[in-house]
C-alpha cells in the first residue's frame, strides 16, 4: 500500500471516530435547532422629558433617576425660569448640557443655568458667534472652568439608564446658522426620541444620508414648526407617533407653518404645541409612553397659516 492509500485509511479512520463522538454527545445531551437569544433586561423606573414653555425658543430637560440633561434654555429673558424649573424638581445637577446652536432663543439663558447648577459636560457645536448673548455663555463656562466637548456625529453618551447618540451636524461649515444644530437620538428601553434644534432641509439630508438611526416615537419639531424644515422625506424616516412644537404665542414668524400642520394631520402625528398649553412633559417606562395633557387639536385656521 502506497502512502496515499496509509492517509487515505487514517482519514476514514478519524472521520469515523469523530462521528462516534458526534452520536454520543447527541444522545447525552439536548441541543435546540435555534440559539438562545438574550434580551437586554427593561430598563427600571420611568424617563421624563419636559418641553420647558419659555415662548419663542428651545428648553427640554431630560431626567432619568439621579441623571438629567439639558438641551437649549431659550432667551436670555427665560434663564430664570429655565433654572427654577430646574430646581423645583430637586435637581442638583446636571450631567450635560447642549447647546444647539449660537442663537439666542437657544442659548440666551444657558449662562444663568451654567452659572447656578453645577454642570458635568457641555456638547456644542463647533462654530462661533459674535453676539454679547454667545460670549456671555462662554464666560460662564470658563468662569466655572468647564471645557466645551464638540458634537461629533456618530459619538455616543449614557443618562441614567439612557443613551443617546448625536446625529448632527454632518458639516463642518454652512451659510446658515442653524444648519449647525447639534442632533441627538435619545432611546430609552423601547421608547425613543429625536431633537435637532433648528436643523433646516439641507441638515435633514445630510442625517439621511449619512444613515443615522432618528427613528423616534416622539420628535421635537424642528425650528418651531417652519417650513424651511421638517421636510416629507425626514418626516417619513422619523416616523413619529408625537410631534412637539416648541413655540412662543402669536410670533412674528408664523411657526408653525402651515405646511408643517398639514404634514402632521396627513400623517395622524399627535401634536403637542407650548404656545397653546405649555409646559409639555413625556414619560416613558421604556415601553409605554404617557403626556400630562392632551393632544392638540389642529384647526382650520393652522392649516390656513393662522397661528
Amino acid at each position: 500500500m502506497d502512502k496515499r492509500s496509509t492517509n487515505k485509511a487514517g482519514k476514514s479512520g478519524i472521520i469515523l471516530v469523530l462521528t462516534v463522538i458526534a452520536l454520543w454527545i447527541g444522545q447525552r445531551f439536548s441541543f435546540s435547532e435555534d440559539p438562545t437569544i438574550i434580551n437586554n433586561p427593561p430598563p427600571q423606573g420611568v424617563i421624563k422629558v419636559h418641553f420647558i414653555d419659555v415662548g419663542q425658543g428651545d428648553s427640554i430637560l431630560i431626567e432619568n433617576g439621579e441623571a438629567a440633561m439639558l438641551i437649549d434654555a431659550g432667551e436670555n429673558s427665560q434663564g430664570e425660569v429655565v433654572v427654577n424649573y430646574i430646581n423645583s424638581l430637586d435637581i442638583e445637577d446636571l450631567d450635560y448640557v447642549i447647546g444647539t446652536h449660537p442663537h439666542s432663543d437657544h442659548i440666551g439663558g444657558l449662562d444663568d443655568v451654567i452659572l447656578q447648577v453645577p454642570v458635568e459636560k457641555i456638547i456644542f457645536p463647533d462654530v462661533v458667534h459674535t453676539t454679547k448673548t454667545f460670549e456671555d455663555v462662554l464666560d460662564a463656562i470658563e468662569s466655572k472652568n468647564l471645557k466645551i466637548t464638540k458634537a461629533i456625529p456618530g459619538d455616543e453618551y449614557t443618562l441614567g439608564e439612557a443613551e443617546f447618540t448625536i446625529v448632527a451636524p454632518n458639516s463642518i461649515k454652512y451659510d446658515e446658522l442653524n444648519n449647525y444644530s447639534v442632533g441627538i437620538h435619545l432611546q430609552f428601553g423601547d421608547s425613543s426620541f429625536l431633537f435637532i434644534g433648528d436643523a433646516e432641509e439641507l441638515s435633514e439630508e445630510e442625517i439621511l444620508e449619512a444613515g443615522h438611526d432618528i427613528s423616534a416615537d416622539v420628535f421635537k419639531l424642528s425650528h418651531h414648526g417652519s417650513s424651511t424644515s421638517n421636510s416629507s422625506k425626514f418626516l417619513d424616516q422619523v416616523n413619529p407617533t408625537y410631534a412637539v412644537i416648541t413655540v412662543g404665542e402669536g410670533n412674528s414668524y408664523g411657526h408653525p407653518h402651515s405646511i408643517t400642520m398639514q404634514a402632521m394631520q396627513d400623517r395622524n402625528i399627535k401634536v403637542y404645541r407650548t404656545d397653546k398649553q405649555g409646559t409639555i412633559v413625556f414619560t416613558s417606562d421604556g415601553s409605554n409612553i404617557s403626556v400630562n395633557t392632551k393632544a392638540y387639536s389642529i384647526t382650520e385656521g393652522d392649516l390656513a397659516g393662522k397661528n
